[in-house]
């Protein structure tokens, strides 16, 4: 919806009943206060050719004369030594990356709200340590640190930036690498128990066990990779974690469980792991997770 804003406006400004609600601004073309149903209000900024939506900034840091203010810099090209700029740039250079849309989502949910406004030569590490601070999670927090850290040696590499102004500083810890390995019986257990919870996600879970293939990998099987003549699961470079192309030869077993698990569209990754986490209680057993199918897979066939 389109108001004319005002510092009161903004500054009582809810989402009228829905996740988020766009408020643009009269004055300035492309210009919106965002607001979510949490109360979190950030400033955007639709501009370009196809149209593109940037953050600038969250209110009330970034005031409505600074992001009117930004949001002609950025519509007349004169705001290039800014933060959410150099994310544009950078994005587009790891665009060819398959961990690329993570990166991107990131940087515009975690970093760009906070730290968008602020000019590339004015970046100080409390401005990092704020993103940092903000997630909740230690491996949000990790790999939110990640993603600002080699955005900002990207810009020294190709001379945005004369030095490495958060060089030196110490991100969140590393989390605890995970060594669970699920016994026998356990396995045994979940085998018999997966049905009753759910049928898509009993054929993934015991394909993994089965091959030891990563869940990404299982849920996301085609038609097309398996070669029946030969047995062969055949995993192409686009759909694996090194890029490389992988086969995999088939069980009876593994065979026919890849071919109850080949669809259309196949079975979301999300939907498998969420569906393991909501469903603990009714398996019974000590706490596990998707990622733990393949460890417990490896280390039974390396016995």
């Amino acid at each position: 919806m389109k108001v004319q804003l005002t510092d009161r406006f903004c500054q009582h400004a809810k989402s009228m009943g829905e996740p988020q609600t766009d408020y643009f601004d009269a004055a300035v073309t492309g210009l919106a206060l965002r607001v979510t149903s949490k109360g979190i209000k950030a400033w955007t900024f639709l501009h370009g050719t196809p149209r593109r939506r940037i953050t600038l900034g969250r209110y009330p840091s970034l005031s409505l004369a600074s992001a009117r203010a930004l949001a002609i810099e950025t519509k007349e090209g004169r705001a290039s030594g800014t933060i959410a700029a150099l994310a544009e740039v950078y994005l587009r250079s790891v665009s060819g990356l398959r961990s690329a849309s993570q990166i991107e989502r990131r940087l515009r949910r975690d970093v760009l709200p906070i730290i968008g406004h602020i000019p590339l030569r004015e970046l100080h590490r409390r401005d990092v340590t704020r993103v940092i601070d903000g997630k909740s999670g230690p491996i949000a927090a990790r790999k939110v640190f990640e993603d600002v850290r080699a955005m900002v040696r990207w810009a020294v590499a190709r001379g945005d930036l004369d030095h490495n102004p958060i060089d030196g500083l110490r991100g969140p810890p590393i989390s605890k690498v995970r060594t669970r390995v699920l016994t026998d019986q356990e396995i045994r257990v979940l085998w018999s128990r997966l049905d009753q919870v759910s049928l898509a996600t009993a054929k993934v879970v015991k394909l993994c066990l089965v091959t030891g293939q990563r869940v990404g990998e299982v849920a996301g099987l085609r038609q097309g990779e398996i070669d029946l003549d030969r047995r062969v699961w055949n995993i192409p470079a686009s759909r694996t974690k090194n890029g490389h192309p992988h086969q995999v030869p088939l069980s009876a077993m593994a065979l026919e469980l890849a071919l109850s698990i080949c669809g259309p569209t196949g079975i979301s990754r999300k939907h498998v792991s969420d569906t393991i986490c909501d469903h603990q209680d009714q398996f019974g057993l000590e706490r596990w997770t998707a990622h733990d199918l393949r460890r417990t897979a490896l280390t039974k066939m390396a016995v």
